[in-house]
């Protein structure tokens, strides 16, 4: 995945708990798991906000991009996609 989220990075150098990150940011920590895991497709700019306040970072402590495949399975324009994105036609 090209874009890292470091958020355990992030709790171990303040040494809290991801429970206490999850109360003091106002989410689920099922929703903090799927973020933290890299699993989420978004992510609003609230959260993020409360995330930086909390842990006292900014949002390129807890994100970052690195180059990878899956840069490459989607371009926005339908000419630039790989075959087997398209659509039979």
């Amino acid at each position: 995945m090209p874009i890292v989220v470091d958020i355990d990075v992030m709790l171990a150098k303040r040494k809290m708990p991801v429970g206490v990150l999850a109360d003091r940011v106002g989410i689920t920590p099922a929703n903090l798991a799927v973020l933290k895991n890299g699993r989420a497709k978004a992510v609003r700019f609230t959260t993020l906000e409360a995330l930086c306040e909390v842990l006292d970072c900014q949002p390129g402590d807890l994100l970052r991009w690195e180059p990878g495949d899956a840069a490459d399975l989607y371009s926005p324009n339908e000419e630039d996609r790989p075959l087997a994105g398209r659509p039979e036609a």
